[in-house]
């Protein structure tokens, strides 16, 4: 049996978008190619069970980045890096991480693969991410130098890495969901309720997407109008509950909810609102980069955003939508067009951005093979 490494700043677990993704890897590599994985991960704010002296996860062993050092350190075929540079580090500068890869690559004569979840942060000038950009960005150049690939889920990170590393050998696909991909039927889709409406992810995505649907609630049109609101993901939020306080409709509020859990209730609703972007002048489709709306695409839920954005394509191939609801405007299908549209974009789902997809570019990077076992 092959074993694959594969390095996350967090141990996996919860909705959790880099974690749910290597997790998914993780299980479909076990599933479809005989292939076990090894997660490293700092332990820091994980409890072990009582007598462990490691964590295990969906029953993959974890160690910690130092472990790979060591005299008796686990053994495996190939690596996969998930970058993510403030995951790694708070200042989004992770040196040591640096270091650890490279003392791997002297160590060990298999593929490293690295899926680059960020390449460097920006910001205003009174911001740290102003000063350090700069240094993120060659950290982030020399980890693709010892990387024999790279994937990346936006085209705008395709060409930003092909600028910084012309050699480089780069994929590009979409973050898949975390949360699943349930097979649906388009009679399945077209009886759910059309005021059913879900915001998830992270707890800041989650605070934030809130106080955003406050504001354009009003402006939703009568027939698809939220009459229950299902708050699902991150940690406990005080913020959160407060917010929901004040809604005059039926809310769930779910932190830390398991995944299935989470699936089930993304079945039944029909519209999900997402605040992803922190500005509105930012290319929509770097938001292929977010679990939280591949999640809602791949159980045929409509994604809306708090304001207009540019197309989003792949292959040639334009997503339907994006879909907004704004201050001055609002571009959203009504309950007549709901099920078309979801139906249509579980289908683009499906052929640009599912984990089957990414499975078979993941083992034939890592020299796995094409054929499962």
């Amino acid at each position: 049996m092959n074993t694959i490494l594969q390095i996350v700043p967090r141990v996996p677990g919860g909705l959790d978008g880099v974690g749910d993704y290597a997790l998914t890897i993780a299980r479909k590599l076990r599933d479809e190619f005989d292939c076990n994985t090894i997660f490293a991960a700092p332990f820091k704010n994980f409890a072990l069970p009582p007598g462990a002296s490691s964590p295990s996860v969906w029953g993959f062993d974890v160690v910690t980045p130092e472990n790979l050092l060591q005299v008796e350190a686990p053994t495996f075929d190939s690596v996969l890096l998930h970058y993510v540079n403030y995951g790694f580090q708070k200042r989004g500068v992770p040196f040591q991480l640096l270091s650890i890869l490279r003392s791997l690559r002297k160590a060990h004569r298999g593929r490293l693969l690295t899926v680059f979840h960020e390449l460097y942060a920006s910001g205003a000038p009174w911001t740290s991410a102003f000063w350090l950009r700069p240094i993120q960005a060659g950290l982030a150049r020399q980890v693709a130098d010892l990387s024999d690939a790279c994937i990346v889920s936006t085209d705008n990170s395709r060409r930003e890495l092909r600028r910084m590393v012309p050699h480089a050998e780069i994929a590009l696909h979409p973050i898949p969901s975390g949360l699943g991909e349930p097979p649906l039927s388009a009679d399945q889709i077209a009886r759910r309720d059309p005021h059913r409406w879900a915001i998830f992810g992270g707890t800041g995505l989650v605070e934030r997407s809130l106080r955003s649907f406050r504001k354009i609630m009003p402006r939703i049109p009568d027939s698809i109008a939220p009459r229950a609101l299902f708050v699902l993901g991150g940690e406990e939020n005080s913020a959160t509950r407060s917010l929901l306080a004040d809604f005059a409709i039926e809310t769930d509020y779910r932190p830390r909810i398991a995944t299935a859990d989470a699936s089930e209730i993304l079945e039944t609703c029909s519209f999900a609102f997402l605040d992803y972007f922190h500005r509105p002048d930012v290319e929509t489709g770097i938001i292929l980069k977010s679990s939280a709306f591949a999640s809602a695409c791949a159980h045929a839920v409509i994604t809306v955003l708090p304001y207009r954005g540019s197309a989003i394509v792949m292959d040639g191939d334009r997503f339907p939508g994006p879909f907004f609801v704004g201050p001055a405007r609002a571009e959203i299908p009504g309950a007549e067009a709901r099920a078309k549209i979801a139906s249509d974009i579980y289908n683009w789902y499906e052929r640009h951005v599912s984990s089957e997809l990414l499975l078979r570019t993941i083992a034939d990077m890592t020299g796995l093979g094409a054929s499962p076992a």
